[in-house]
């Protein structure tokens, strides 16, 4: 070996001991490697679990793939990555128990209210516009003040039922809907869809009876535009009352809606009031195309049961049209003396919704509904499909409501109670019952957003130390201590590595990763030198 070979060798020896004594004071600070899956330690890798969540001895409910049983569900990322039985629980990184729980797909509710709408900014103010209010939300309140108020609630309040995807019914019209997705839509930790109001301003606005605010292209060009949110069109509480004239015809918002549908290819959801002039046969029978959704079925103003008791044989005939009927119990639209014969003879609706807004959202939720229709005798199975599947086809949304492998990791973790229970309408009527459920665990897109009795927590007393620990306020005595301390060891460890810093300084051709390693020691950045 000559010289010049000799002292490059040399060179490259004493930077890589000091390399490798860095790595050593590294090591000594870190925490200790876990061992492996066979009880032995090592340098090597840890395996990776295969999942980063599992849930374990559930009851699955998944109506779209026909399971209905004790079986596992794991998620990887974002996505359902497996539905067996028995996974092991060693294969991931968080495994929650769901014992004696059922696990379903999350919950779809396509009738909820989000947002400002048309109302004005300033509603509450002496000064705010005497704007007309429609009698559907007029009847809620005698408070001049409170019925110009916007329907909007938290989207994500729908996690607390174990709901993973809203609709906004009709709350935004093509001149509000931006400001609806930005301000909400964007932000929301739930999946936000929507149905656009016909009317331009959309609801609280004071252009609900105007026919001249109900723009088709205007509404078609929105929904196109924004396709991947709005799912169809919405009209509601237009004229219900007052005599007609030439400037509101009856049919006007139920018509202009439908060419809107027509023209972006969308479904129509009616909230709709019958009047002598446009009766409810005339809706469901001639006017509502294979699609359409008729919500609020179980309101006071519908004609569901005939004088003898019997359920009208009209909504067989509309569902055999294709029309989609839907709860939309709201604070207003829900009647026991409508839902339960209804449902003892057969009918029940096609999706389950809460028409969530301002006026409901202290009393009523998506469990609270699906609770109701449990005690009329509806199977949990069966609801499940219509707070699931059913919505997820009305909507055009396929790739919802389900726990096939590779969608999204929307799932909820529901609890069937026994006891003693009582049940309200908007007629303030009660029904008594012995089942409720509740949500005990709602997953969005793999993450859990909502667990509020710790399912996926440790107990305290098992908590990481840094549960433990007081929290540090800058400039306090610990913070300063803490400070000094990690000064200590970086200067240290500087030490160890001066050999390596001056030898990257000097341009010796050692590794881009020994020279990087250096670099927080230096006040300037090294340049990174390729591999010899």
């Amino acid at each position: 070996m000559n010289r010049q070979n000799r002292r490059a060798f040399l060179q490259n020896s004493a930077a890589a001991g000091a390399f490798v004594a860095m790595r050593g004071v590294a090591a000594a600070n870190s925490i200790p490697e876990a061992p492996r899956r066979d009880g032995s330690h090592g340098a090597s890798v840890v395996d990776t679990p295969r999942y980063d969540l599992l849930l374990k001895g559930g009851h699955v409910i998944d109506p779209a793939n026909e399971r209905d049983g004790r079986i596992d569900v794991a998620v990887s990322g974002s996505k359902i990555a497996a539905v067996e039985k028995d996974i092991p629980a060693d294969q991931a990184a968080k495994v929650v128990d769901v014992s004696g729980l059922y696990v379903t797909p999350g919950l779809i509710d396509i009738h909820y209210h989000i947002g400002q709408g048309g109302a004005p900014l300033n509603w509450f103010a002496p000064d705010s516009p005497d704007l007309e209010v429609p009698l559907a939300t007029a009847s809620l309140t005698t408070s001049p003040r409170w019925q110009l108020a916007p329907l909007g609630v938290p989207a994500d309040l729908a996690l607390q039922s174990g709901v993973t995807t809203i609709v906004d019914a009709g709350t935004a019209g093509a001149d509000t809907f931006l400001q609806e997705k930005e301000e909400v839509i964007d932000q929301a930790k739930v999946r936000v869809l929507a149905f656009l109001n016909i009317v331009a301003n959309g609801m609280k606005g004071g252009l609900e009876q105007n026919v001249d605010a109900m723009d088709v292209k205007r509404c078609a060009d929105t929904v196109l535009r924004y396709s991947d949110i709005i799912v169809g069109v919405k009209t509601a509480h237009y004229w219900p009352q007052k005599p007609l004239d030439e400037l509101h015809p009856s049919w006007a918002a139920v018509d202009r809606a439908i060419a809107c549908g027509e023209a972006a290819k969308v479904p129509v959801m009616f909230d709709f009031w019958p009047r002598p002039e446009r009766p409810y046969a005339d809706l469901i029978l001639q006017k509502a195309r294979p699609g359409d959704i008729h919500t609020h079925v179980f309101a006071q103003q519908f004609p569901i049961l005939l004088p003898d008791g019997k359920i009208n044989p009209i909504l067989q005939q509309a569902r055999n049209r294709g029309v989609i009927f839907d709860v939309g119990h709201g604070a207003g639209s829900f009647w026991f003396r409508n839902a339960v014969p209804a449902v003892k003879q057969g009918f029940v609706p096609d999706s389950m919704s809460t028409d969530l807004h301002t006026g409901d959202f202290t009393v009523l939720s998506m469990s609270n509904v699906i609770s109701k229709f449990l005690n009329m005798g509806v199977s949990l199975s069966d609801l499940i499909r219509r707070a699931t599947a059913n919505p997820a086809y009305e909507i055009h949304r396929p790739e919802l409501g389900t726990l096939s492998v590779g969608r999204e990791a929307d799932i909820a973790v529901l609890e069937e109670l026994r006891g003693h229970f009582g049940y309200i309408d908007c007629g303030y009527a009660k029904m008594e019952g012995t089942l409720r459920i509740v949500a005990q665990m709602t997953i969005r897109g793999g993450r859990i957003l909502y667990d509020p009795s710790g399912l996926s927590m440790v107990q305290w007393e098992k908590a990481r130390p840094q549960y433990f620990n007081l929290p540090i306020l800058p400039g306090s005595l610990r913070s300063d201590r803490r400070q000094l301390r990690e000064k200590l060891k970086k200067e240290e460890a500087c030490r160890n590595l001066s050999a390596v810093e001056n030898f990257c300084a000097r341009g010796v051709k050692l590794s881009p990763e020994a020279c990087a390693s250096v670099a927080p020691c230096l006040r300037t950045p090294l340049p990174l030198l390729p591999a010899p």
